[in-house]
């Protein structure tokens, strides 16, 4: 014991590193990557007041959350596949890294039916919801021998964004037209792509613009970004929602052109966003991605993750199958109500325009002329004074990319749609010149 108190006693005073160690700070340091990946829309939504503007009860036209008011549920198939897969007890371990195989085959036959060729469960991996399959395409894709960049959408959802700055990708930015039912700036994609730019981000149907691409349209971009040599990340978490007489044709379609990953998954369409399912899907019949090994990095940055939740994944297979065709029609109808409503009261509401009507997902874009206003210099003085004096939730524009406008949610019930636009309208009336 007295040696071993004596070499506790030699070590603590002649240590070899004692010299390089300020005892009165902690070797502490947070990550530059993490620290610039913030999440715009979070951080907008958390930084505005929670005061009842007026006396009036808070309503938020924010989050993209189609539960947040209770009103549409999920389809009760999906709920007792779930509870069937609980009550089994034989899913509360891992599954395979890239999912449960019978989960992939599900997925893999339910998106090719809308494709010219067939998917294998070995081209799907599953998610923890749309974002982690965004993540892991980001991730893949990223060169960290060398800089490479990306091209997003702007307007366009900033998770994109924050995945890049968090694996040191540069970002490019092509812009969406708003008077052209904010289709892609060909010649501006054409102008950002370089040798080093290792992927174009589109989204469609469009967050935040409700938009819903053209066959024609689509061509257009797989025929440009395979003339590029670049492949093309397609977010479709609102895959087949698309209303006023437009309709969905995924960009994996298109694969003949250009390799394709998709990304997409339930939590939209079927209304159960807390599940956190999505899955990521190779649209590559060249074989053009595997070649680069990029599937190996999927699975390497998929077995990093363990695997996504496996009792959700042992329904899902029930819950493509079996979602009767009346729920999707039903809740489609609905959504375009609703964005009919807010298309028509943005073009009555004094400074506020609207030069698209949406035609899927669930949202709406709205200019602010800035010009009609007489205290308010842009979209977040606009949604922060909104928030204060009417306790009306929105996002400015700014948080995806495009100040001047807002983007508001028009999932909501219809009676609090129109209470909404009663408090934008009130609001605006009350600021105009």
């Amino acid at each position: 014991m007295p040696c071993l108190l004596a070499l506790r006693c030699e070590i603590a005073t002649h240590s070899p590193h004692e010299s390089a160690v300020d005892p009165k700070r902690w070797a502490i340091g947070a990550n530059p990557a993490a620290l610039r990946s913030l999440n715009p829309i979070r951080r907008a939504m958390e930084s505005m007041p929670t005061v009842q503007g007026r006396g009036k009860k808070p309503i938020s036209l924010t989050l993209g959350d189609p539960c947040a008011f209770g009103e549409i549920k999920a389809p009760q198939v999906a709920v007792q596949a779930l509870t069937d897969a609980i009550s089994g007890f034989h899913y509360n371990g891992y599954s395979q890294a890239a999912g449960i195989y019978d989960c992939r085959s599900a997925v893999a036959e339910f998106l090719s039916k809308d494709l010219p060729y067939s998917l294998s469960a070995d081209d799907i991996f599953m998610t923890a919801g749309c974002s982690q399959a965004i993540q892991f395409c980001i991730g893949a894709l990223a060169n960290s021998e060398k800089p490479s960049n990306m091209l997003l959408p702007r307007p366009g959802f900033p998770l994109y964004q924050s995945f890049c700055n968090l694996f040191g990708v540069e970002v490019r930015e092509y812009d969406l037209l708003p008077n052209s039912d904010w289709e892609v700036d060909l010649r501006g994609v054409e102008r950002l792509v370089d040798p080093d730019t290792a992927a174009i981000v589109l989204c469609n149907p469009g967050n935040p613009c409700g938009s819903v691409y053209t066959p024609h349209h689509l061509t257009q971009v797989a025929k440009l970004a395979g003339k590029l040599r670049v492949p093309i990340i397609a977010d479709e978490i609102y895959a087949h929602m698309a209303f006023e007489g437009s309709k969905f044709v995924p960009m994996g379609a298109f694969a003949s052109h250009v390799p394709v990953l998709t990304v997409g998954g339930i939590s939209k369409r079927w209304f159960v966003p807390g599940w956190r399912l999505g899955w990521l899907s190779v649209c590559d019949p060249d074989c053009v991605l595997k070649e680069a090994k990029v599937l190996d990095a999927f699975t390497n940055l998929a077995q990093m993750h363990l695997s996504t939740c496996t009792p959700i994944q042992a329904a899902l297979p029930k819950i493509l199958q079996n979602t009767p065709q009346d729920f999707f029609s039903q809740t489609l109808d609905t959504l375009s109500t609703r964005a009919d409503l807010c298309y028509e009261r943005a073009q009555k509401t004094p400074g506020l325009s609207c030069p698209s009507k949406p035609r899927g997902s669930m949202y709406i874009m709205i200019r602010i002329d800035s010009d009609k206003f007489k205290d308010l210099r842009d979209d977040k003085e606009f949604a922060l004074a909104l928030a204060k004096e009417e306790a009306l939730g929105v996002l400015p524009g700014s948080a995806f990319g495009f100040p001047g406008w807002i983007r508001l949610l028009f999932a909501a019930p219809e009676t609090i749609l129109d209470e909404s636009w009663d408090r934008l309208e009130a609001f605006c009336t009350r600021h105009t010149k």
